[in-house]
C-alpha cells in the first residue's frame, strides 16, 4: 500500500518543477523571438534602452526559472560548478573577443556544466552567463538564447553518450555548433549588422565579396565559426572531465545516472531509474 502511494505522489511532486523548467525555456524563447521580430538595433548602445531591459529580464528570468525548477535535484557539487561555469564563459569569452579570434570559446563553462549536471543546468548556465555578461558587454546579451540552446544540446549529447569516448566529442560539437550558428545569425545581422570580432568580420567580408547578401554571409560565417568553436569547446570539456577524479565525477547525479563518461562515471549497480536524477 505504501509503495503505491509513493509512486502516485512522486509525479505530482515533480509537476511544479517541470512547470518552472517549461516556463523558463518558454521565456527564453519568447525573448529571442522578440529580438528577431522587433530587431532593436539600439541594444548595441548598452543597458539604457527598453529593448535591452526587456532582453535582460527575459533571459535572467528564464535562467532563474530553470534553476528554480531543477534546484531540488542539484547536489552541492552542481551548485558550485554552475557559477564556476558562468565565470569561465565570461572570462574566456571576453579574452577571445579582445584578441579578435575567429572562434568564441565562451561556452566552455556551459558545456562543462551540461555534461556534469544535465541539459537544464547547462541551459540555465548559458542564459545566465550571457545575461550577466551583457551588463558590461551589450554584444553578449542578445545571444543568451543561443547560449542556452548550446547548454541544452550539450546535456542531451552527454546523456546519449557523446562523451563516453573522447573522439565522439568533436562530432557532437560539430552538430551543436551548426545549430547554434543558425540560431545566432539573425541576431548578429538584425541587431549588430553582423559586426563581430576582427576574425569573424573578415570571414563575412569574404562571403560578401563572393556576392552573398549580409544575412547569407553571416549565416555561413556562423556555421563555419560556431561549428569550429564547438568542436574545440567539446574536446576541451571532454579532456577536462576525463582528467577529473572518478570520485569527483560521481558527485554529480546526472553524470552518475546516465554514465556520461562510461564506466568511469557510473556505479556498478547504478541504473537510470532514479526519478529525481532524470529531472536535472
Amino acid at each position: 500500500m505504501s509503495s503505491s502511494l509513493t509512486l502516485s505522489t512522486e509525479p505530482t511532486a515533480q509537476r511544479p518543477r517541470r512547470l518552472l523548467v517549461a516556463l523558463g525555456g518558454a521565456l527564453i524563447v519568447a525573448t529571442y523571438l522578440f529580438l528577431v521580430i522587433v530587431q532593436p538595433s539600439e541594444i548595441a548602445g548598452g543597458m539604457g534602452s527598453v529593448a535591452s531591459l526587456v532582453s535582460l529580464f527575459g533571459f535572467l528570468g528564464g535562467g532563474a526559472l530553470l534553476v528554480g525548477g531543477i534546484l531540488p535535484t542539484l547536489t552541492t557539487s552542481s551548485l558550485v560548478v554552475m557559477p564556476l561555469g558562468i565565470a569561465l564563459n565570461i572570462a574566456i569569452g571576453q579574452v577571445a573577443g579582445s584578441l579578435g579570434m575567429q572562434i568564441y570559446l565562451d561556452a566552455i563553462g556551459t558545456v562543462l556544466v551540461a555534461v556534469l549536471a544535465g541539459p537544464a543546468a547547462g541551459a540555465a548556465t548559458g542564459a545566465l552567463s550571457n545575461a550577466i555578461w551583457g551588463l558590461f558587454n551589450p554584444f553578449a546579451l542578445p545571444f543568451a538564447a543561443g547560449a542556452a540552446l548550446i547548454g541544452l544540446l550539450a546535456g542531451l549529447a552527454a546523456k546519449h553518450g557523446a562523451f563516453r569516448r573522447v573522439y565522439l566529442a568533436p562530432l557532437a560539437g560539430l552538430v551543436v555548433g551548426a545549430i547554434g550558428g543558425l540560431v545566432a545569425a539573425p541576431v548578429a545581422v538584425f541587431m549588430f549588422g553582423a559586426a563581430g570580432t576582427f576574425g569573424t568580420n573578415a570571414i563575412i567580408a569574404v562571403f560578401r565579396s563572393m556576392g552573398d547578401k549580409l544575412l547569407v554571409a553571416a549565416t555561413k560565417q556562423g556555421l563555419l565559426s560556431d561549428s569550429l568553436d564547438k568542436i574545440v569547446v567539446f574536446v576541451v570539456v571532454a579532456l577536462i572531465v576525463y582528467a577529473l577524479p572518478q570520485r569527483a565525477v560521481r558527485q554529480f547525479p546526472f553524470a552518475r545516472t546516465y554514465r556520461v563518461l562510461g564506466a568511469r562515471s557510473g556505479e556498478r549497480t547504478a541504473q537510470p531509474a532514479a526519478g529525481n536524477d532524470r529531472v536535472a
